[in-house]
């Protein structure tokens, strides 16, 4: 633990990129890269929770996922079976951690959509960390669906349209009511957001690392909060109007 805790951001977004590629650097398949990713996830979701961040948003599986190559996506789906048993969601269960999933579940078998739904049944009352794993998320899927789902509320008469505005919509994103992330780490080397939370990164802080996800540790983690607390955040106010 380096910077200040004061200097935490209350909401960090991962885009865990590069398992496939840390797996061919040492030769393996890429499943192993896929596994080790799991088990980087869990310890870093774990190290959150003990430095009191109080929302973490994982990248699992975007919705342009399913364009890879089959035996890689049936390899993923069992995996994410593994991941979700029982005692795995009991030891996040025991740390007072809470687990949300947003996406498009319909698409995944209903075994593990019904993991899934018993995860945050088991979890849905513990105050702790809060980890949203975004599973078949996309973006601008999001955007759409809120809009979708405003229009009906409008057309329903539950909202009047000549007085809807920003918080409205919000209302139906798949984050409403939690902080947009203050931190986007994305690992892998690659520069850009990929269709991850396009409406809450308004304002987030950008932190890219050419370091695979399988390798990004506690101690990686430390450095880019290091990097957070020194930056200045404006909301497009001048520097001179922002506290030091």
């Amino acid at each position: 633990m380096s910077s200040e805790p004061s200097k935490y951001p209350r909401h960090i977004a991962i885009i865990m990129d590069g398992n496939n590629r840390w797996a061919k650097s040492k030769n393996n398949s890429q499943l192993s890269g896929h596994r080790a990713g799991a088990i980087q996830a869990r310890s870093i979701t774990n190290y959150c929770a003990r430095l009191g961040i109080e929302y973490l948003t994982l990248f699992v599986f975007s919705s342009e996922n399913w364009l890879r190559p089959k035996k890689e996506v049936n390899a993923l789906m069992a995996l994410f079976l593994t991941v979700m048993q029982r005692e795995e969601i009991n030891k996040l269960h025991e740390q007072n951690i809470k687990i949300n999933f947003i996406g498009e579940a319909e698409r995944f078998p209903r075994k593990l959509r019904q993991q899934m739904l018993a995860a945050e049944e088991l979890t849905k009352n513990n105050s702790g960390l809060v980890v949203n794993v975004a599973a078949n998320y996309g973006g601008r899927w999001d955007i759409f669906q809120a809009a979708r789902a405003m229009a009906k509320a409008a057309s329903d008469g539950e909202l009047d349209l000549q007085s809807i505005g920003e918080a409205d919509f919000s209302q139906f994103m798949s984050l409403y009511g939690m902080p947009d992330p203050d931190l986007c780490i994305r690992t892998g080397g690659e520069q850009r957001i990929s269709n991850f939370l396009l409406w809450n990164f308004a304002y987030t802080e950008l932190y890219f690392t050419d370091m695979y996800w399988p390798d990004f540790d506690e101690k990686a983690l430390d450095i880019a909060l290091e990097d957070f607390a020194k930056r200045q955040r404006r909301y497009g106010k001048a520097s001179e109007q922002v506290l030091p």
